[in-house]
């Protein structure tokens, strides 16, 4: 049962939602994490199989799988399995195609030249979690993307024992370097290298908050994609919305962790008490029904209001990671600002994007699809400006420069446009 706000309750519950933004843990999860990565950068190897074995209770010979121990899990999936990778891989790459990103030159007057190059990262690192659930998933959105950028090395790296459905579906996808290695101990390795782990130049991926916290650690050392927070859904629906079809996509979203996050905004009370009497009706019949009512009684919330248009608004506020919309969802989603993928009418559940549709999974949570987006083909390229002037043209802006270069007292960056000229 999903606990119900009503409208004039709802600005101090958001209010406190905002205040615990942001993956920033337990300062003991913290001063642990450091630990972890300075154990790793200092001691490599040694350090990854010693936390391994503590934390995986597994012990590891092998960091890296060889192309007989790839080739022997792929087999283990099935080929009804294989069908339908294959089929989301097909949706997965057209729709990322579209995103290839394009370079500029602009010529200007006097043989001046403006433009931007676009270059793929040269290698990349991709985390894939274990621990609750296996997601092949996960490998399909985090690689097929840098694979259109162009990036030329692609390594994996999942908490051992690895899924042979996580190893089938990087196999599918032609990755042949693949570690076994979990949480935060894995973003060092990616981040620092170890004498088996080459270091990469980005790491991509979802985690817990000991990965979410690595992955800040080591920013600036190598890039990363985000720092993934708790997976959340927001749903606005009214009256004639189908209260099963909503039921089903809260538990859905509840049963990922006991963190995540399922809300719905509706003007009708009834609803809400429609919604609440299938939640008890279905979750009798889910595997995860502990994790799920974990998840409800944290983060399940029901807001009722005035009205739809009400209810974008406070989408907006909470800038939700899958926002669904159930009712009029072609004139609601002008109004939508803040989401990280919307879904649009009762027959567009999370579930079909996360796996099969063909936009990527990964997706801003915590509140930042305020200012980011989800993972695509341009996380995994840079850009260059690029700058060619000729003397002619270089005099054309010399006063300016020279102005500007004065004011704000760098007298060397002004004559190193004026020897030119002397």
């Amino acid at each position: 049962m999903l606990k119900i706000i009503k409208k004039q309750e709802i600005d101090r519950y958001l209010k406190l939602a905002e205040k615990k933004r942001g993956p920033y843990g337990d300062p003991k999860i913290l001063k642990q994490v450091e630990f972890i990565i300075n154990s790793v950068r200092d001691n490599g190897d040694r350090a990854l199989r010693d936390f391994t074995k503590e934390f995986d209770k597994v012990e590891v010979k092998n960091l890296k799988l060889s192309k007989t121990e790839i080739d022997s899990a792929a087999k283990k999936a099935g080929k009804d399995f294989l069908a339908a990778l294959r089929e989301a891989i097909g949706n997965i790459r057209a729709f990322h195609e579209e995103q290839k990103p394009e370079e500029w030159f602009e010529p200007l007057a006097d043989d001046a030249v403006f433009g931007m190059r676009t270059i793929p990262i040269e290698r990349v690192g991709v985390y894939v979690p274990g621990g609750r659930a296996t997601y092949p998933s996960t490998v399909l959105m985090n690689v097929i993307p840098a694979q259109i950028a162009g990036v030329k090395e692609i390594a994996l790296i999942s908490p051992p024992k690895i899924s042979p459905y996580i190893v089938a579906a990087a196999a599918e996808l032609g990755i042949d370097e693949i570690y076994q290695a979990g949480g935060a101990q894995a973003i060092a390795a990616l981040a620092y290298g170890t004498e088996t782990v080459q270091k990469v130049d980005k790491i991509v991926g979802p985690g817990n908050i000991y990965v979410a916290l690595a992955k800040k650690a080591v920013f600036g050392s190598v890039g990363i994609d985000s720092i993934a927070g708790p997976s959340d859904v927001l749903i606005i629906a009214d009256e004639e919305s189908d209260p099963g079809f909503i039921a089903a996509d809260l538990l859905a979203q509840a049963e990922h962790d006991p963190d995540a996050a399922a809300i719905l905004i509706t003007d009708s009370p009834e609803l809400a008490e429609k919604v609440n009497e299938q939640i008890s009706r279905q979750i009798k019949k889910l595997k995860r029904q502990e994790i799920i009512i974990d998840s409800l009684k944290s983060n399940g919330r029901i807001l009722l209001v005035d009205s739809l248009k009400t209810a974008v608004e406070i989408a907006n506020r909470i800038a939700p990671e899958h926002l669904e919309l159930f009712s009029s969802p072609q004139k609601m989603l002008s109004e939508v600002k803040n989401a990280g993928a919307v879904l649009m009418g009762p027959y567009s559940p999370v579930a079909a994007g996360d796996y099969i549709a063909g936009p990527n999974h990964v997706l801003p949570t915590g509140g930042t699809a305020r200012f980011s987006s989800p993972l695509t083909v341009y996380d995994f390229v840079k850009r260059q400006s690029i700058l060619g002037y000729t003397k002619p043209a270089l005099m054309k802006v010399r006063k300016s420069a020279e102005l500007l270069a004065n004011l704000e007292g760098l007298d060397a960056h002004a004559r190193s446009i004026s020897i030119r000229f002397s």
